[in-house]
């Protein structure tokens, strides 16, 4: 079995992403894995260059600038990744630049793509997702945040990135058929100093049309965490061991009384129907459970 790793990556110092942990956290898994780097403001390219260079493979790109409508620029770099990779591979592996896959379900992956890897009828494989929130302490655990995202397809020629790169699609607009793992992506991609927070909020909004506005408007140094929370919950597992340095790095402080809810009351139903009877009402799903 060939497997190869995929993302893009943009400005990762100047935003601070963790792409490095991103990378690294799931290069046990992968044969070769293809960094489509943007050109950048940093010295992004050079981050990337040191991460592995036996596997890790980049191919430099140029974001199309008009592509300023529901985050598509993200789709068609993940594409330009995506299409580089090894024409033997018979998984491809994605994960975003500030998404980490713990060490800890590393063997769970593994035996899943060896059990699905011949079975035709299996497109891809579907994670469980944590949210960090603010801080690493904390978790968003309102109805807001996605719970699952496809992370792992068949090298099938006709699959490809989805709107803003969150999912995947076939052919037609089909949605893939997919088997569940028993793991989970943690999505690190709203804790960062709120001055950085500020500054890539500004950046990624004029990718996202009517979003860009208002972003742009924000005229504040940092990031108000407290004004978009609904629901948070404390977390309390154990984080990944590459995440490690990264976290005792953390320079600015968060708290917040858990106790607080700040729900509509259509969240507030779909949580009491869920507890109730264990439906998710009106839950996305870009996939199709086989």
């Amino acid at each position: 079995m060939f497997v190869s790793g995929f993302t893009f990556i943009r400005n990762a110092i100047k935003f601070d992403f963790p792409i490095v942990e991103a990378i690294t956290s799931v290069l046990p898994l992968c044969d070769e894995f293809v960094v489509a780097v943007g050109k950048s403001d940093d010295d992004t390219l050079e981050l990337i260059r040191q991460i592995d260079p036996q596997k890790v493979r980049i191919i430099e790109t140029e974001w199309d600038e008009s592509l300023r409508e529901g985050g598509e620029v993200y789709a068609a770099e993940t594409n330009k990744a995506l299409k580089a990779i090894s024409p033997q591979a018979d998984w491809a592996f994605y994960i975003q630049g500030d998404e980490v896959l713990p060490e800890k379900y590393l063997p769970n992956v593994r035996a899943a793509m060896d059990l699905w890897q011949n079975d035709p009828t299996v497109d891809g494989l579907l994670f469980d997702y944590v949210h960090f929130y603010a801080s690493y302490d904390y978790v968003g655990d309102s109805p807001v945040w996605y719970r699952h995202e496809i992370r792992i397809i068949k090298n099938d020629s006709r699959i490809y990135s989805y709107r803003d790169a969150q999912g995947f699609r076939k052919g037609n607009n089909q949605k893939l058929r997919v088997k569940p793992v028993k793991a989970e992506m943690y999505h690190y991609g709203w804790v960062k100093d709120p001055r950085i927070m500020q500054d890539k909020q500004r950046a990624v909004h004029k990718y996202w049309g009517s979003y860009a506005n208002e972003a742009q408007k924000a005229d504040v140094a940092a990031f108000d965490y407290h004004t978009a929370i609904d629901s948070l919950a404390r977390f309390t597992a154990t984080h990944p061991q590459v995440m490690q340095a990264r976290i005792d790095r953390k320079n600015w402080q968060f708290t917040h009384d858990i106790s607080q809810k700040n729900l509509s009351l259509k969240y507030r139903l779909k949580i009491w129907i869920e507890k109730l009877t264990g439906w998710n009402v009106g839950e996305y799903k870009n996939y199709r459970l086989v």
